[in-house]
Order: structure tokens, then sequence, then C-alpha cells
């Protein structure tokens, strides 16, 4: 199926970005205003939402591994506990900062309320490139950041997960820090763990199947059979590869790869499963491009050639700020389904919108992560582990749900699927607040 190609609206002030790149919390706030404009909520409310219920800022002091001393600084922002804990993601990342880290905790409100989950949005990290740490080094690091935050985490009150730069292997080690500390093993803390520790199966899978599933749902609703279905898909790391994986699985052709230094495309499709991800080979989409020839078929190109491609369905899910005010207008895809966090600007998405192009947003499409979480979480209470094939099915349960209740609302509201997925989020946050009232 080929894509349809669009005029360019001609006025585009009231899209217009400034040069500097837009930070997640500018764009979640604007977001938040847009989606109030909508719905009738309650102003105290809705001023309560654009603020953090609280920013805790540490020190971080590191032993490096030749003796010296090297002090890092860590966040945790924890936005809305109106629905239950906070949730979400540590990050280590030199590019981690206060309001980035607020920004993403008012995202990870909304995506646990449109998949109606019984917590609220929280997000830290620690300004540090994690690839100039040894073994060891990330170890102490993140020891000694969860003594730091040992008063505001805890399985009742606020609980990270794996972020950008963090892994299965860093909340094993956060865990055990606060376990220690605690004087009895408390899996509950962190979810994203190994298995063998408490960790669910299937919850590092969990966003690129998520995407799957909500790019299956949207192509059937669209009149996309997935077997005339192509796929571009920026960012080969974890939610990228499984996402593709599925898809092509599923029938898809998947034409296009990508990984930080660019990818390849081949109208004819590519064997994603024989392409390793960037978790379990770094950088290995590179290594495939750097062996082609002109005589191959597949060619190379780069990531932002990537996003323009004329494809029927484009998963950016690499970073942040890829789609903007600049390139939106050369977005040649249909359908968007948001794998990364936040990689469409405000004014971009106000362009995509006006073009027709369905953007399916993150606080659906990638929300498996923190749905398996809230699994993870359970079975850690319970002290049950569930098997993989019930975490699959659990997800898809959960994600078709949550997919079903945002396509009833945009048929209602005749709006995006962004509005509409902020309209049913903000709806329950909004409705717990004013049951629950403020306090004193």
């Amino acid at each position: 199926m080929s894509s349809q190609k669009r005029s360019s609206p001609s006025n585009r002030e009231a899209t217009a970005e400034s040069s500097d790149p837009e930070t997640a919390l500018e764009t979640a706030r604007r977001q938040l205003d847009r989606a109030a404009a909508r719905l009738d909520v309650d102003d105290t409310v809705l001023e309560r939402l654009r603020h953090p219920a609280s920013v805790h800022e540490v020190t971080v002091p590191l032993e490096r591994d030749d003796g010296s001393v090297e002090v890092f600084t860590g966040y945790r922002a924890q936005h809305d506990s109106v629905r239950g804990p906070f949730k979400g993601g540590l990050r280590y990342h030199p590019d981690v900062t206060r309001d980035e880290c607020v920004g993403l905790s008012m995202w990870m409100t909304w995506k646990c309320a449109v998949m109606d989950l019984p917590f609220g949005g929280a997000k830290g990290g620690i300004v540090v490139d994690p690839k100039r740490l040894s073994d060891d080094e990330t170890e102490r690091l993140t020891r000694r950041f969860a003594q730091e935050l040992r008063d505001v985490i805890g399985p009742k009150t606020d609980i990270p997960a794996p972020d950008m730069g963090t892994d299965p292997q860093t909340m094993a080690w956060l865990m055990d820090a606060y376990s220690m500390q605690e004087g009895e093993t408390i899996p509950g803390v962190v979810t994203g763990k190994p298995p063998v520790i408490g960790g669910s199966y299937g919850r590092e899978e969990a966003p690129g199947r998520s995407v799957a599933i909500v790019t299956r749902e949207t192509c059937e609703y669209y009149d996309y059979p997935l077997s005339e279905t192509t796929v571009a898909v920026q960012g080969f790391g974890s939610v990228g590869a499984n996402a593709a994986r599925l898809l092509a699985d599923w029938g898809a052709t998947v034409v296009a790869v990508s990984d930080v230094n660019g990818g390849v495309y081949d109208p004819d499709g590519i064997d994603v499963a024989a392409i390793p991800s960037h978790d379990e080979e770094p950088e290995a989409v590179t290594r495939f491009a750097a062996g082609l020839t002109e005589d191959d078929s597949p060619r190379r190109l780069s990531n932002e050639e990537l996003l323009e491609l004329d494809v029927d369905v484009l998963v950016p899910a690499a970073i942040g700020n890829v789609i903007t005010a600049d390139n939106a207008d050369a977005i040649a895809a249909d359908i968007v389904v948001e794998g990364a966090n936040g990689p469409t600007t405000f004014a971009a998405d106000t362009i995509l919108e006006e073009r027709g192009i369905h953007v399916i947003p993150d606080i659906l499409a990638n929300a498996g992560g923190v749905t398996v979480s809230y699994f993870e979480w359970l079975q850690d209470i319970n002290r049950r582990a569930w098997a993989l094939e019930r975490v699959n099915e659990e997800l898809e349960s959960e994600m078709v749900r949550a997919w079903t209740a945002l396509k009833d609302e945009v048929e209602r509201a005749d709006v995006s699927w962004r509005d509409a997925a902020y309209a049913v989020a903000l709806e329950r946050v909004a409705e717990a607040h004013e049951a629950r009232g403020l306090w004193p």
C-alpha cells in the first residue's frame, strides 16, 4: 500500500518553534493546557497538575576505580500520586536535567491514567555518561544513589524502573541496596529486575510489544492490512527492535531501521530478525550498513532521511524531539506510532494533524513497559511469578482495552489520537483529585 501525499497548509505562524529545542516540561504543559481546554476540569486541579508534587535533587559521590572521587547530581521528580504510588524510570545520561525529569514525570502520570493503572508519574536520573563508567563504578554509583533516595522511594510510595542508560542489573543493585538498609528483601521497590530476583518475564520486551500491538490495531482500524503495510523504524534498541520483529512476524514489511549513526533502507523489506538490537550488540545496524555495496538492494540512509521515507507507518523509537516544525511537512507516512518518549514536538504535532497524519501518542504506544511493571509489582507483592505466556496475554488485553477507549474518544469527540489520550487521562486524574479533595 503506498502513502498518499498531502499538501502543506500555508499559514504556520501558530506552530513556529524557536531555535532552541522544546523541553519535555514545556511540551507536557502545553499538552495539558490543550487537553484542559476541551474538558470541564476544576481550575484548582489543573493548577496542581501543572506542577510536580516534589523534586528531589541529591549529590552522588563516586569513588572511581583509580581511587579518585567524582561527584554527580541526581534527581527524582514525583508528579502526582492521587491514583497510587509514583512510578517511573531512572536514566543515566549526561543531558539529564531537573525540568526534563519533571516533564517526563508528567507524561508518566498521563501514561498510567491512559492504561488505568493505580500509579502516578515519576522520573529521575543521574547526570552522567554511563559509557564512561566501568561496571564496578556503575554499581557503586547506583548503590549510593539508592541510599540518597531511600527516604522517598519504596513499594508503596515510589517505584523506579529502567530507562536510558540503565537496565535490569541496575535495578538489581538498587533493590539490593534498598533492601540491605531496610533489613529485609523488598523486591517491589523497583521493577524491571531480572526474573531470578522478582522481575517479570516479558518486561524488557513490553514497550516494543505494545508499540506493535497498537500499530496492528490502528492499521486494522484505518484499513491497512499488515500484509500490505510498509514500516520504517527509527532506533533499533529494545523498543524499536521488538516492535519491528513482531510486526514483521505479523506480516508487515519493515523497509528501514536505524541506530544512532544512521540506517538502512530496502523497499523489498529487511530481515529484522537477522540484525541484533542495540542491547544485544551495540551499533549492529551500523555494522550491517557498513557491509553493503552498491550492488546490494538495501541502501544506507541517515536518520533524518528515514523519518521522511514514503511508508505507511513511521515508528520513531529512538529519542525525543526528532519530528519538529522543521521537518513535519516532509513526513510522508500516513500513521506515526511514537515508540520513544516525546519524539514529536508540540508545533510538529499541530502540523501533522493539519496534514491528516494520524499520530498515536507515546503515552499509549509504549505503555507496555509500565503495564508489565505493574504486573511485576503485583507478582512481587503476592510472591508469585507469572509465566511469560500469561504476561503477554494480559498485556495484549490491557493494550487493546486502552486503545479501544481512545478510539471511542476519537470518534465521539472528533479529535486527534493525542487529544483523545490526554482527555481520557486528564479526566481520570481530575476525577480522582475531586473525589479525594485537598488536605488540609
